[in-house]
């Protein structure tokens, strides 16, 4: 079983548990309907085949119809999947698909818009592993339907020394003579910069990538300035709609916004079904 199939097991067993008793109460166990899931806002699709697999796990003969691509711009009252099977089958997915789908539309819609709040400039934008756990994937599959770009999938992947690192370490220079003895063909190194001395530092010390830390959008540009293209460049640190499009008028390559994953608003989407077939 992979962490998928784990997590939409433990989500189902979450709100089911020993059953729906509503459902059982009050709807034949025989009883077909149809159902259709639309979107009540503007949004971007994500999510659409894990909620498909929680409906499959549920009850496998339930029909999914997929009516937008993962990705795919979604207006107000647009269906994005039409589902057809046993009323209470239906019924006891529905909670669970839609979390599942909120979420990472929630998700792909903010980030969308933050790629939007930057067209026309080079920098692209990047999540980070503020993410909820065990929804990792899901989440940065979300952003990747928003228009985002992924950064590092964990620790194992990705060498990014931050303040922490430098300071066990003793000093920027150590840090990265550190990871470069280290890593692997191909492996590129990142490291963290609060200030100008360290942005020097990590160039001199031949850093693949320098993440401009809580810096000004004027800081920025003397940071780009002062690198000219020897290194690549990342700002991090409280970025907002407001201020996206300023950094990326720097000429820098990355921004990265932890909000995409730890803060969207669910996109607002509901279920609802007729009975019959």
């Amino acid at each position: 079983m992979n962490n998928l199939d784990l997590l939409i097991k433990l989500a189902i067993e979450e709100d089911i548990g020993s059953g729906d008793i509503t459902s059982q109460a009050t709807i034949p166990e025989a009883l077909l309907a149809k159902a259709q899931i639309r979107a009540k806002q503007d949004l971007v699709v994500s999510g659409l085949d894990v909620a498909r697999r929680v409906f499959a796990e549920i009850d496998p003969s339930i029909s999914w119809k997929t009516v937008l691509r993962e990705g795919e711009r979604c207006g107000k009252d647009e269906v994005i999947a039409v589902l057809e099977g046993k009323a209470r089958a239906l019924l006891a997915g529905e909670r669970t698909a839609l979390n599942f789908l909120q979420r990472l539309s929630g998700i792909a819609t903010l980030t969308r818009t933050f790629v939007d709040a930057i067209a026309g400039t080079k920098a692209r934008v990047l999540d980070t592993r503020k993410t909820t756990p065990g929804f990792r994937i899901l989440e940065k599959d979300a952003v990747h339907a928003g228009g985002g770009t992924n950064h590092r999938m964990g620790l194992f992947d990705h060498f990014l020394i931050k303040n922490n690192h430098i300071t066990a370490a003793g000093s920027v220079s150590a840090a990265l003579e550190r990871a470069k003895a280290a890593r692997k063909p191909g492996q590129k190194i990142e490291i963290e910069a609060r200030a100008m001395d360290e942005v020097k530092d990590a160039l001199e010390c031949g850093a693949d990538i320098i993440m401009l830390d809580n810096m000004s959008v004027d800081q920025v540009r003397d940071a780009k300035a002062l690198v000219a293209g020897r290194a690549l460049l990342e700002v991090s640190g409280n970025v907002t709609l407001a201020n996206v499009h300023a950094y990326a008028e720097t000429g820098v390559d990355f921004i990265s916004v932890g909000a995409i994953t730890h803060s969207p608003p669910a996109a607002d989407i509901n279920m609802l079904i007729e009975i019959g077939s």
